[in-house]
């Protein structure tokens, strides 16, 4: 394998700004934890962050950034941070207060990327929320606006209200979910598909990708990584051990061949591959306020 902090890929969005293609989640991650990840993450070279308000350690993240930047790891300017606005945030004013507490919380200035958490059709506010992001675009606390479990046709009601279609669109996605649908979707509307969950569940011990690591003498999640780096994907396997957010991280040493591409695809659907492990977009109503 190779030396983990060489330069990270890019990908191009469809504002102009580029985003580097891997990066680091820390979904479910303590505030301890996220701490440390996110110094491992940077010391290993990794130049995106991805967090959210609700996973409560956008602090915690903010801290490792600071730190790093202290330090002479990396600088502001290098960094790619992505957070999300909260569900209860989507209602009429709350979305400029949400933006200025997740600034505090990270100690920052601006973030790369901000994103609506989930539609929440029931509730009705997507649109609304998504004007509010606009708007922190144009007045500088993020450079990029985009969004997180959407699909079509709440795409639609955003972009035709707005005529502006989002950056990214990160939706739940591995081998044993591939949402080529969503992703042919986003893909024909200029969108960047960004995976969270990225690992799925149950994967590491299938067959057929412990088979693929063998061949290539890399871990199983070496190989998922690298199955959504080629196809174009934006991915941030999280982890709270550094030593393994390292092992995520470096992925550049080796290709899987499309044969092997299409066979870990293929997963989708296998039961042991446990299929979609978070909510349905289409039906989640958590996290809407009472009124």
């Amino acid at each position: 394998m190779t030396d983990s902090t060489q330069t990270q890929a890019t990908v191009i969005l469809n504002d102009g700004h580029e985003i580097p293609q891997l990066g680091l989640g820390v979904w479910e991650l303590s505030p301890q934890d996220a701490y440390t990840s996110t110094r491992a993450a940077i010391s290993a070279g990794a130049r995106h962050i991805d967090t959210a308000a609700a996973y409560g350690n956008e602090k915690d993240v903010g801290r490792a950034i600071a730190d790093a930047v202290a330090d002479g790891e990396v600088t502001r300017e290098e960094l790619y941070v992505t957070t999300k606005l909260w569900n209860a945030d989507q209602a009429p004013g709350k979305a400029a207060e949400a933006i200025d507490t997740s600034l505090d919380n990270l100690g920052l200035d601006f973030v790369d990327l901000w994103l609506i958490h989930w539609p929440l059709p029931s509730y009705g506010r997507y649109v609304d929320a998504w004007r509010a992001l606009i708007e922190a675009r144009e007045s500088g606390k993020t450079r990029s606006i985009g969004v997180s479990n959407f699909y079509p046709e709440v795409l639609d009601k955003i972009i035709d209200a707005t005529g502006v279609v989002p950056a990214v669109n990160q939706i739940e996605l591995h081998p044993g979910f591939s949402q080529q649908a969503q992703r042919e979707d986003d893909a024909k509307r200029g969108i960047v598909t960004e995976a969270w969950s990225p690992l799925g569940r149950g994967l590491l011990d299938h067959p057929v990708i412990t088979g693929v690591a063998e061949s290539h003498e890399v871990t199983p999640a070496q190989v998922i990584v690298r199955w959504h780096l080629q196809q174009g994907i934006v991915v941030f396997p999280r982890s709270s051990q550094p030593e393994r957010v390292r092992e995520n991280l470096d992925v550049d040493g080796f290709d899987l061949t499309e044969d092997q591409i299409a066979d870990i695809t293929a997963l989708d659907g296998d039961a042991a591959a446990a299929g979609r492990v978070g909510a349905d977009p289409r039906e989640a109503a958590f996290g809407i306020p009472e009124e």
